[in-house]
C-alpha cells in the first residue's frame, strides 16, 4: 500500500475520501509473470503509480468514471516520479477538480461540472497538461489487426523505453477506458499489460486483482478487431521525469 509520509494528499472535502485515498495499492502489476518465455521485445512502466479504480475515494462512479480513473493513475505516476512537485499540489485531481478544469480550459460547457459524463483520451491529454504540466501524444489508430500489431505496439514499445509513464487507451465501440502498463512482443503477437479502471468493491490485495483479471496481459488480438482506438502517452522525458 502506499505509505509514503512525504505524499500531500491535498485538501479533501471529506476526510473518509482522504482516508479511502491513502490505501491505494502501488504497482498492482509487480508479481505478475511474462506472458511469453521467449519475447523478442518487453517493456513495462518505471517507477511508482498508484491504482485508482471506481469508487475508490467513496465516489460511485459506475458507469462513466473510468477515463477519471485511468487520468488518475497516470498522474499518480507523475507525482511519485516527479524530483520536485512543481505546480501539482496533490497526488491526482479529483472527478470534481477533473470536470472544473475542463470547463475551465472552455472544452466543456458549464453543465459539464458535477454530471455523469465519460471523457476519453483527449481530455485526459488536457487534464494532465493543466494539473501536472505534462504534454501528450495522443495517437489514433484506424483498427483491425495489422494495425494495432503494428502502429500500436511500436508506439507502446517506444514511449515505455523512453519514458516509461503509464498510458490510457480508449475506442469508439470499445469505448471503456483502460490504463497501459507494458507491451510485450513475439514472434505469435504482441501482449498489453492493462489495468483495468472497472473495479468495483472491497480493497483486494495486489495478488486477488491479478488473479481476477483486474490487472493482466492482455493479447493485441483480443481487442475489438471493428473498433478504432486512441492512445495518450504522457511525454513525461520532455519533463526530465
Amino acid at each position: 500500500m502506499a505509505s509514503d509520509e512525504n505524499i500531500d494528499w491535498g485538501t479533501c472535502e471529506k476526510e473518509k475520501i482522504c482516508q479511502k485515498v491513502e490505501t491505494l495499492l502501488k504497482n498492482v502489476h509487480s508479481g505478475l509473470p511474462d506472458p511469453l518465455t521467449d519475447a523478442a521485445k518487453c517493456c513495462l512502466v518505471k517507477g511508482d503509480y498508484l491504482y485508482f479504480h471506481y469508487g475508490c475515494d467513496g465516489q460511485d462512479d459506475r458507469g462513466w468514471g473510468c477515463g477519471y480513473r485511468t487520468i488518475q493513475t497516470m498522474a499518480s505516476w507523475i507525482y511519485l516520479n516527479r524530483s520536485t512537485v512543481q505546480n501539482q499540489t496533490r497526488i491526482a485531481p479529483s472527478l470534481p477538480q477533473i470536470q472544473q478544469a475542463l470547463v475551465t480550459m472552455g472544452d466543456k460547457p458549464g453543465s459539464f461540472s458535477g454530471s455523469r459524463e465519460w471523457i476519453g483520451t483527449f481530455e485526459a491529454s488536457l487534464v494532465l497538461d493543466y494539473f501536472c504540466d505534462v504534454p501528450c501524444k495522443v495517437v489514433h489508430v484506424r483498427g483491425g489487426g495489422a494495425e494495432l500489431e503494428q502502429v500500436a505496439v511500436e508506439e507502446l514499445h517506444q514511449h515505455f523505453e523512453k519514458h516509461g509513464s503509464p498510458i490510457m487507451m480508449g475506442g469508439d465501440r470499445d469505448n471503456s477506458s483502460k490504463g497501459i502498463l507494458g507491451v510485450c512482443t513475439g514472434d505469435k503477437g504482441s501482449y498489453l499489460l492493462v489495468v483495468d479502471p472497472h473495479y468495483y468493491g472491497r480493497q483486494l490485495e495486489k495478488t486477488e486483482l491479478q488473479k481476477r483479471g483486474w490487472v493482466a496481459w492482455k493479447r493485441v488480438s483480443s481487442l475489438d478487431q471493428s473498433s478504432f482506438y486512441n492512445l495518450c502517452l504522457p511525454q513525461t522525458a520532455a519533463k526530465g521525469i
